[in-house]
């Protein structure tokens, strides 16, 4: 059950008939792995902290520099050449010391993942990496979990849900492994609000998925386009040669 604490702290989620006591209890007593604390991190899990949900697994390898400050907002000056896992600890315990909150300062790769994605009950890709993705993608989909899957570079933004449960194409199916990375924020920019706006929307499908209010787009690939502030949709279809989603994956 909630303490006094707990129920004067989310008292606009309890206010809530889609969310309540029960919805509450049910984000205190799950836990989200966040992969990736950058500028698509940052927003997510400050909100997840926000939100009460009660394990937050926090991983990034990478120290702070001063280029993320444009866009990632968990951090400062002051927190120059420190772990982004550490610090991202520290600050959203600051935040809500309610909930449980784990620092993991590691790459993360096909054989370090599994251990991670099985104590979450829904998986956050905030990375900005090719490789972690599709891994990320596959032990997911070995072990049944859900994942939300948000990117961004220049003014556009990308948000995709995948469910394992569901007939809907993995991220395998829409973006192969020869497909390169040829354009990262590093070398094409980024825009920091549309980071953000992607950020927030991982973050606000996981609260609706942890509690089970409203729909998550699952197996849609949302596309946002900074500059016309429009969104396009699309089905993401199932290889059936897939090797992580198909026959053969299953």
């Amino acid at each position: 059950m909630l303490s006094d604490s707990e129920f004067m702290r989310y008292s606009r989620h309890l206010l809530l008939e889609e969310v309540g006591e029960e919805g509450q209890l049910k984000l205190k007593n799950a836990s989200v792995l966040i992969v990736g604390l950058g500028g698509l991190g940052s927003p997510a899990s400050q909100y997840l902290a926000a939100a009460g949900v009660g394990t937050l697994w926090l991983a990034d390898f990478d120290q702070i520099e001063v280029s993320n400050l444009q866009r990632q907002t968990l951090y400062d000056v002051d927190s120059l050449k420190m772990a982004k896992a550490e610090v991202a600890r520290e600050k959203l315990q600051k935040l809500n010391p309610e909930v449980e909150l784990v620092a993991v300062n590691q790459k993360m790769d096909e054989h370090s993942l599994a251990g991670f994605v099985a104590e979450a009950d829904l998986v956050l890709d905030c990375t900005d990496n090719m490789t972690v993705r599709q891994a990320l993608n596959a032990t997911c989909y070995a072990q049944g979990k859900p994942l939300l899957v948000g990117a961004a570079i220049r003014f556009e933004g990308q948000l995709l849900a995948l469910d394992p449960s569901r007939d809907h194409g993995c991220y395998r199916c829409l973006y192969g492994p020869e497909m390169e990375e040829r354009l990262t924020c590093s070398n094409a920019g980024v825009i920091g609000p549309v980071v953000g706006t992607i950020g927030l929307l991982q973050a606000l499908e996981a609260i609706k998925f942890l509690t089970g209010t409203g729909t998550v787009p699952w197996g849609e690939l949302k596309l946002f386009d900074a500059k016309a502030h429009r969104w396009h949709g699309l089905k993401v279809p199932k290889d059936p040669a897939c090797p992580v989603c198909g026959p053969k994956g299953s």
